[in-house]
């Protein structure tokens, strides 16, 4: 649809007021006020959640080097830390038992980190930002990436207003372009502005391995005390994943009441049943887990995809009026299962750059490009081209992983094999004909008995996510081929969307037109925006888009 949209101009247009967003603007405008020579340059940061920090979800145990060189008195500042890391533990877990590792692998020590809510902490950071006057827009969410010639030249905002067939209701909104000089995208993992850029500028990706995704699944739990000391963390691999899966658990001390716990499951697994939230389900039945959570009370729930890929799936960091930076450009430590500190840091980068361009008078391609080259001379680079292999070393299992992942500690990452290729995680999944022939048994759905005290449906945790869409506005999950859904999927892997959504948005259920066939039914409001199913559709007729502004998930201690 065309409409008369209003055009606002602007120098730096940030897309996303998370991690790395917030630390580009903090870095931007703290070099700016300090340097008498430079005009503050005009910066709009935008996010898509109802505040800074609404969409924001991580474990989380977070390295404060990056942000203690950003904000070096952050604690004096009153950075909300939930607590210092006091204890490790790894533990190898089957149905019934668990076995602790001997030794802590050096990548998962997490002596001098802090174990942090993320919503909770970028909430803070953007107290820092607004301080030094930069207004954060949150609620405006971007829907097109506008490329002219070979150019970024800035985003269109979501229409709001819009009934469900797409037609104007009394209270239309058409969305705005937002034109800028330079567009940076801060929004996460799997953004569907990203997503546009690699699409128009595939350059961006030239020689660059497919990213890979776990899907992490976590609640925040209060227990009795004595269960949990704060800063107590300890980290699982095995059950309830089969050891040809990849991915692993974690529970988190808070405090000692408060608990982060979750499950971590590759979206690269032959199960066309895989189901993260029901994994988790399982997880939490573990009798380690049950000892610290059995007589408490789930507060809160959450689910977001986590980019594994590493150092050979990061795309260029930036091109003709585009920077990337944070999850945004895959920038996660597969082998710690870090991602906070690099996304903080890859914003101050990227804020140095922008300041030098501000001083220069001078946009273009040739001036920012100097991005990359402070990315490659930075610790993050160290940091990510020592953990490159990490999650290519479980192509062929856990167990063959685990000894892979031994020997890169001692060859600074390489292995026994380097840069091993691999394929889109959605090519990994079989059909049930194919699966049943390759592990002779059928792919199926788990049986799990949700008592809602200690395990929970995905609606009921969903209700906990504090999730809230408009429910007249059009489906912000396209599917291209709805044929494709009722018929070829069923029949060829018995629609695997509804397990992998942790948020029970895709259902199959009777055709009435059809007697005794299924047809898929979406609930769009119950989306957490994962971006799930935008991966792992074996089919790939799913695209995720933005809704309307400030609507989604609401996280809370997550």
């Amino acid at each position: 649809m065309d409409f008369e949209r209003d055009i606002l101009e602007t120098d730096i247009l940030i897309v996303g007021a998370g991690p790395a967003g917030l630390s580009l603007a903090y870095k931007l405008a703290t070099l700016a006020s300090a340097d008498d020579s430079v005009e503050m340059p005009e910066i709009l940061l935008i996010d898509k959640g109802s505040y800074a920090g609404a969409h924001c979800l991580s474990g989380a145990v977070m390295n404060p080097m990056s942000l203690a060189e950003l904000i070096p008195d952050f604690k004096e500042k009153g950075a909300p830390l939930e607590a210092e890391v006091s204890s490790d533990a790894m533990y190898l877990l089957s149905e019934s038992g668990s076995t602790k590792a001997p030794f802590m692998p050096p990548s998962l020590k997490n002596h001098g980190n802090y174990v942090v809510s993320l919503n909770k902490l970028v909430g803070w950071m953007a107290e820092q930002v607004e301080a030094l006057g930069v207004d954060i827009y949150a609620g405006l969410a971007g829907r097109e990436l506008l490329v002219e010639n070979g150019r970024v030249v800035g985003v269109q905002t979501v229409d709001m207003g819009l009934d469900k067939d797409g037609s104007q209701r009394s209270n239309f909104e058409p969305g705005s372009i937002i034109k800028a000089k330079v567009t940076v995208l801060c929004e996460g993992v799997h953004g569907s502005l990203t997503c546009q850029a690699f699409e128009k500028m595939p350059a961006l990706e030239r020689d660059r391995l497919p990213q890979s995704y776990l899907t992490g699944v976590k609640e925040v739990w209060e227990v009795p005390k004595g269960r949990i000391k704060p800063g107590q963390v300890i980290h699982s691999v095995g059950w309830p994943s089969e050891s040809r899966d990849y991915g692993g658990g974690w529970v988190y001390g808070m405090s000692d009441q408060m608990v982060s716990v979750g499950l971590a499951v590759g979206l690269d697994s032959a199960d066309p049943a895989n189901d993260p939230h029901g994994k988790f389900q399982q997880y939490k039945n573990h009798p380690l887990l049950k000892s610290i959570l059995e007589g408490g009370t789930m507060l809160h729930y959450g689910a977001k995809t986590i980019p594994v890929g590493g150092y050979y799936s990061v795309p260029d960091l930036c091109a003709n009026g585009l920077m990337l930076c944070g999850d945004s450009a895959g920038l996660l430590n597969a082998s710690k299962l870090k991602g906070i500190h690099l996304a903080i840091k890859s914003g101050a980068l990227a804020g140095e750059t922008l300041f030098e361009a501000a001083k220069a008078g001078d946009y273009s391609f040739d001036k920012i490009k100097s991005y990359s080259d402070k990315f490659s001379n930075s610790w993050v680079h160290d940091e990510l081209w020592g953990s490159r292999n990490f999650h290519a070393a479980f192509e062929g299992g856990l167990y063959s992983g685990l000894f892979h992942a031994a020997m890169q500690i001692v060859t600074g990452g390489r292995g026994l094999f380097n840069r091993r290729d691999h394929k889109q995680d959605h090519e990994y999944m079989l059909s049930r004909a194919d699966f049943k022939k390759k592990y002779g048994k059928d792919s199926r759905e788990l049986e799990i008995k949700f008592d809602n005290e200690y395990t929970f449906d995905k609606v009921t945790d969903v209700y906990k996510s504090g999730t809230m869409h408009e429910e007249h506005q059009p489906s912000h999950l396209i599917i291209a081929d709805p044929d494709i859904c009722n018929n070829r999927c069923t029949e060829e892997y018995g629609n695997p969307c509804q397990y992998f959504c942790p948020a029970s948005v895709y259902n199959m259920v009777e055709d009435e037109e059809r007697p005794g066939k299924l047809k898929l039914e979406l609930t769009p409001s119950n989306c957490v925006h994962c971006k799930t199913c935008d991966i792992a559709d074996p089919y790939q007729v799913i695209t995720w888009v933005t809704p309307q502004g400030g609507e989604g998930p609401n996280f809370t201690n997550c």
